[in-house]
């Protein structure tokens, strides 16, 4: 499994990478609310494609990461959501809430 991560690919596309849970949470929190803010882009998309696994914090990055980019006054979309973060969304019914193309 590859370590963590979430980094700027393009202006505005942030690709999230590898494992999210417990232990990785605290430090993708932080980097992402940078990027968001930092980016001169007017709108964010963040890239799930290369998520390995996630536990239900993956879902609470990308809600803190919807709050900070509405804080900054961009919007924000999710692509390639895995089908674990996906499943956790329905479960606790926020693939409404969540920015996600149906």
């Amino acid at each position: 499994m590859s370590p963590a991560a979430i980094v700027e690919q393009a202006p505005g596309v942030l690709a999230l990478t590898g494992v999210l849970d417990y232990q990785s949470g605290p430090a993708l929190r932080e980097q992402g609310g940078r990027l968001i803010r930092g980016t001169q882009a007017a709108a964010c998309v963040i890239d799930c494609s290369a998520v390995e696994k996630s536990s239900s914090v993956g879902l609470s990055l990308l809600l803190c990461y919807m709050r900070d980019a509405r804080d900054a006054g961009k919007q924000l979309s999710v692509r390639g959501l895995p089908r674990d973060m996906a499943g956790i969304a329905k479960v606790c019914e926020l693939q409404h809430v969540l920015p996600i193309p149906a």
